[in-house]
């Protein structure tokens, strides 16, 4: 038995008549007639009886065509589907750094579903830090992600697409706010101040680390956490001051925002994939939207 012969059992028993039948499936009749003869012999029991000029189903057959017709349903189902997946529908999963889901990632995906409005594409979103993103993309939960640079021992594909302004933040009423804004500092001024730094597992915690290691400075570490909102949320609490990225929480906070001066930083957010993964079309159509975006 094969796929054909279903979808003419199927035809035949709506139709009920074989001529008629096989003219609608642009088939001879006696095509029509060897296939049926073909599954009745198969399965060992007849489906169809005549019934005048028609050709009526048998109880047997009336039980088949049920299961029949579910299962070219289900069959035309996944083939629709797999052929809206070709033609760039489908899911995209994102994962991202809580940054940049106030602005950058909503703001792509809305333009993404705006320049494609013929293709039923759907969204999930997932946040963390970068090591846990990083571990959802190597456990295929994910299939791009917005995040830190991985560690090049991952054999990711990333590439830079959105750059972030660092800031030194410190209480209102801390000596260095006296300063200027417009002034900045130099990280080798902040020797002397406890620090709220940033964990391990935070992806920007390499770049602070290198910006005080160019400064010679070796910042007095007094509590670390992952979240850049607690840092600042710690420091407007008097705990010590950060250097974190400016975000637009801080402005509502009661700290003193303080530009860097010195050293000279690059700290970057970047698209990553996994390139040893098959990417579907939905999924690569937004990767080369966004790359399309910063080139």
């Amino acid at each position: 038995m094969n796929l054909f012969y279903l979808r003419y059992f199927v035809t035949l028993a709506h139709v009920k008549h074989y001529t008629k039948a096989a003219e609608q499936l642009c088939i001879t009749q006696p095509s029509l007639s060897h296939a049926i003869a073909q599954m009745e012999k198969e399965l060992g029991v007849p489906l169809f009886e005549k019934n005048g000029r028609n050709t009526m189903l048998t109880p047997f057959g009336r039980e088949f065509l049920s299961c029949a017709e579910h299962t070219l349903s289900t069959l035309d189902d996944g083939i629709a589907s797999l052929q809206r997946s070709a033609r760039g529908s489908g899911l995209i999963r994102l994962g991202f750094v809580r940054p940049l889901g106030i602005e950058f990632v909503p703001h792509l995906a809305a333009d993404f579903l705006r320049a494609y409005p013929e293709n039923d594409i759907r969204f999930t979103f997932h946040t963390g830090i970068t090591q846990h993103l990083l571990d959802d993309l190597a456990q295929r939960k994910v299939d791009l992600l917005f995040c830190s640079k991985p560690q090049d021992d991952l054999k990711f594909t990333a590439v830079p697409v959105q750059k972030q302004e660092l800031v030194v933040i410190v209480p209102q009423n801390h000596p260095l706010a006296a300063r200027s804004a417009k002034d900045g500092i130099c990280l080798s001024d902040t020797a002397s101040y406890p620090h709220i730094y940033f964990t391990k597992t935070s992806g920007i915690r390499s770049v602070i680390d290198d910006m005080f290691h160019r400064e010679n400075v070796i910042p007095n570490i007094v509590y670390e956490t992952e979240e850049d909102e607690v840092i600042a949320g710690l420091v407007a609490q008097d705990f010590g001051i950060a250097v974190v990225p400016y975000m637009d929480l801080l402005s509502k906070l009661p700290v003193r925002i303080l530009p860097i001066l010195s050293p000279d930083y690059e700290r970057n957010f970047y698209l990553v994939h996994d390139g040893s993964v098959y990417m579907p079309p939905a999924v690569e159509n937004f990767r080369n939207f966004v790359l399309n975006r910063i080139s």
